[in-house]
């Protein structure tokens, strides 16, 4: 197996907590404060990964560290081999798919749709639009989210509006590389690997995860100028050309970091 010597895996392990302190710093301190972020919070709480563990280093399989701790991986298989099949098989269908450019973040509408500013999920924000005029528009443009995890926080009303009705049962036939939350989630696989990833790959995808929730909620109905996020209005031809642009872009990045975790599962020797 690969050996690090002391001084280069010490270095890399320092590289990857400055990397990552710029993002879980000012989190815990806003935390602290009890202040609540409508963007960034969604890095730290819809995804599972605690700060902590963002910011641990490992190799990833199959590498020893000398003078180092050791990453069990023939352990962790042992006890979620499925789970690691089971993304393997949905990151290399994501893949094989064609991009679809044409949902222009209307799922975020859909989360808010025919509700008022009273019930909406980031209340103490205000909608850019009236309620009526958030809800035309949704239903002028119409929705075509391909997402289960984003779907399932459409409202009531919404929900027969969507092109598709995904289940988690049909993620691995829905799921298409042109998806923000699609691409956010390579995230979610990457620390979902634990010990079989190196964790400047976890970074990377956070990283992107990042930025695209910044585009993600700048096209949302929501006017959060004053937070540092001018919106994307999609609601014009303009917004949308710029909305769809920007996610072409997001599928760019997002495609080697997919090939990266698939092929860190296919190294495996059970694989």
């Amino acid at each position: 197996m690969p050996l690090l010597d002391e001084q280069t895996w010490r270095a890399r392990q320092a590289a990857h907590e400055a990397r990552v302190d710029a993002w879980i710093v000012p989190h815990l301190e806003r935390r602290r404060r009890g202040i609540k972020h409508p963007v960034l919070d969604f890095l730290f709480s819809y995804y599972s990964h605690r700060p902590a563990r963002l910011r641990h280093w490992q190799p990833g399989a199959g590498v020893v560290l000398e003078n180092g701790p050791a990453f069990d991986a023939e352990a962790f298989l042992a006890k979620r081999g499925e789970s690691v099949a089971w993304i393997r098989g949905l990151l290399a269908a994501t893949a094989g798919r064609t991009a679809h450019y044409g949902c222009f973040g209307m799922h975020e509408w859909a989360m808010v749709y025919r509700q008022t500013q009273d019930e909406v999920r980031h209340n103490a924000w205000p909608l850019r639009l009236s309620p009526d005029d958030t809800a035309a528009v949704v239903e002028e443009r119409g929705v075509r989210c391909s997402h289960f995890d984003a779907f399932r926080f459409f409202t009531g009303p919404a929900r027969p509006l969507n092109l598709l009705q995904p289940s988690r049962e049909r993620q691995s036939e829905l799921e298409q590389p042109g998806c923000l939350h699609a691409n956010m989630d390579v995230y979610k696989w990457a620390y979902k690997l634990g010990p079989l990833v190196e964790s400047e790959l976890v970074a990377d995808a956070f990283a992107l995860a990042y930025d695209i929730r910044s585009l993600d909620m700048r096209a949302s109905p929501y006017d959060l100028a004053d937070l540092g996020y001018p919106p994307v209005r999609v609601e014009t031809p303009e917004g949308r050309a710029e909305y769809a642009a920007a996610q072409r872009g997001f599928t760019e990045r997002a495609r080697p970091l997919r090939a990266r975790l698939i092929d860190a599962i296919d190294a495996l020797p059970r694989f």
